[in-house]
Formats: C-alpha cells, sequence, structure tokens
C-alpha cells in the first residue's frame, strides 16, 4: 500500500464511489454517527484519492463519516489522500470496513463477494471467506441469494423473507422459485420456517428426473403402496390413543401419581421423556410430508423448459428497459 498524507479537505471536494459495496445506509444509525461527531469530534478521517475524471477526490473508505459530516451541515473534513491505484483494492477495502456492519445488507455483501471472484485473479470462496474473516459456508450462502428471481431479492430486502428462507428458494429453478412467490403473496405461509420446509421439499422433487404419478405405476408398485398407506394410517390412528391415555395420566394429580408409581416415578418419567423426542422427531417428519404434498401440486422438474421461461422472461425486461 502507497502512504497516504492527511489533509483538511472542502466536503464540496469529495464525491463518493459509485461502485463502493455499500448501497444502503441506516438514517437512525447515520444521526447517531453524526450526533457522536458533533459531539467528540471525527476519531478517524475518511479515506480518499485523487479523481483525474471527474476531479476532487473520491471516497475510498469512510463514507458513513462522510454523509455524517453532511447531516451536521460541515463544510471541511479530515481525509486521508492515497495515490493508490489498484480500484480492486479500494474496493476490498471498503467491503471489510463495512461487511460486519448491520446495516450491510445481504445482497450488498453477496454482489462484492462476486465481484472479488470476477475480478481478482486466483481468488476462491476459500480466499474471499479469509479475507473478510467469514467461513466459506457463509461466503457460499450470500453467494447464493443471487440466484433468486428479482421479486425475491425484493422481499428478502424488504425484510419480508428472511435470510434463511432466501437461501432455500434460492436452490430451486426459476419456475419453482415462481410457485413459492405466489404461495407467499397469497399469504399461505404462517412464517418463514414454513418456507423453508416448502422450498426444501421442492428442491427434493425439483431434483427427480420426473415425477411419479398414480396411474404410471405397475400393478406391484400400486399393491405396495396401498399397504404402506394402510399401514401408516393405522400407526397414526393409534397415536390418537396412545394421546388419550396421555391426557389421563395429565388429569391425575401429582401426589396420586407418587403414590401410585412409587419407585417408578423416576423411570416412567423418563419413558414420557423418550416419548415427547420421538413425537417431536415424527411431528418434524409430518411437517416436511406436508410441505412435499403441497409441493407435489407445483414443481417443475423440466429443467430445459424452466430455462426456456427464464430466458423469455429475461427478454421481457431487457425490451421493456430499452
Amino acid at each position: 500500500m502507497e502512504p497516504t498524507v492527511q489533509r483538511v479537505l472542502k466536503m464540496s471536494q469529495i464525491h463518493r464511489n459509485p461502485r463502493q459495496p455499500r448501497e444502503y445506509f441506516n438514517e437512525d444509525a447515520l444521526n447517531e454517527l453524526a450526533a457522536s461527531i458533533d459531539k467528540y469530534g471525527l476519531m478517524q478521517a475518511i479515506e480518499v484519492r485523487p479523481d483525474n475524471e471527474l476531479g476532487g477526490y473520491e471516497i475510498v473508505s469512510g463514507e458513513r463519516r462522510w454523509r455524517a459530516h453532511q447531516i451536521l451541515g460541515r463544510t471541511k473534513i479530515r481525509a486521508n489522500i492515497t495515490s493508490e491505484k489498484n480500484e480492486l483494492q479500494r474496493f476490498k477495502r471498503s467491503m471489510s470496513e463495512n461487511v460486519n456492519r448491520e446495516d450491510m445488507t445481504p445482497f450488498e455483501e453477496a454482489h462484492g463477494y462476486q465481484r472479488i471472484l470476477d475480478e481478482e485473479e486466483g481468488a476462491t470462496i476459500e480466499s474471499v471467506a479469509a479475507d473478510f474473516g467469514k467461513t466459506t459456508t457463509y461466503v457460499k450462502l450470500r453467494l447464493a441469494l443471487l440466484d433468486l428471481r428479482i421479486e425475491v431479492q425484493q422481499l428478502v430486502q424488504d425484510g419480508k423473507v428472511g435470510t434463511q428462507a432466501a437461501v432455500q428458494i434460492a436452490a430451486l429453478n426459476f419456475a419453482n422459485q415462481g410457485s413459492v412467490l405466489s404461495k407467499f403473496v397469497r399469504g399461505e405461509f404462517a412464517s418463514d420456517n414454513e418456507i423453508v420446509h416448502f422450498a426444501y421439499a421442492m428442491k427434493q422433487q425439483q431434483d427427480q428426473a420426473v415425477l411419479m404419478v398414480v396411474e404410471e405405476l405397475t400393478e406391484e408398485q400400486r399393491t405396495e403402496r396401498a399397504a404402506a398407506q394402510k399401514k401408516t394410517r393405522s400407526t397414526l390412528d393409534k397415536i390418537e390413543q396412545v394421546r388419550e391415555l396421555l391426557d389421563e395420566i395429565a388429569r391425575t394429580e401429582p401426589l396420586k401419581l407418587a403414590e401410585t408409581l412409587e419407585t417408578q416415578v423416576g423411570a416412567r418419567l423418563e419413558q414420557l421423556d423418550r416419548v415427547a423426542e420421538s413425537l417431536t422427531k415424527a411431528r418434524f417428519q409430518l411437517k416436511q410430508a406436508k410441505a412435499h404434498a403441497e409441493a407435489r401440486e407445483l414443481v417443475t422438474v423440466n429443467p430445459a423448459a424452466e430455462a426456456d421461461e427464464h430466458q423469455a422472461e429475461q427478454g421481457e425486461r431487457e425490451t421493456v428497459a430499452a
């Protein structure tokens, strides 16, 4: 890194870098920073570089501090002037300054990581993760968000869909993302967790070469299917009987239970703990089954058709933009 020179510059001489990783700045956080600067002064100078094309200086790092000065109506700001010419290195330094701030959006992060992967020779997901003190998994999940449809990206930006659900949706092809979006718009998801279950189920079915429908089953497969249905339904019917027995225990006074069970109280409690654990696992499986049943009605497993639809829609957007 080349040496820097510190000076007090006019605010009018400084402009933001249009390619800096952050696009969104929380107004409340900026006002808090402005109040802090007003009370204690600027603790750390911003960093700028001479801009030979536009004139003046372009911000390398410290845009939040510069914006806070604007809020305060300050006409000057302390700045370190660097002659560093490597645009990507400046970008990485700006990313490093902002990546752990709460108001940097997941998409700003994702686009930043992708730019480095695209422009830095030899860059890998592992090297990018190491540069910013993140895990490889974390960076992969952020990059996955770039595979989302524009409409879903907007829902995530607006805080209507959480990052975990968004990652699951991003694993789907374009058509299936549209199905999830339609269900969301109709208000059919009660929580992000439901979106996660549904998108995960749809992804499993999407990855099948073809969906098996009842009409296409062989006679042997139909027989096996009918037997499995009968057994599973019978098992669930028996669980209802167990529920009635548990209700009976629940209605019994604790003192009465202690008297009747005597030394077996501890062992019987462990027995119920095992039942509760099994119930939790079974309930999770049934939630997944519900998601699979709903996904089955909507899933698209033909990648070629999905790709054509995606290409057609992108073409329409470009036409409108033109």
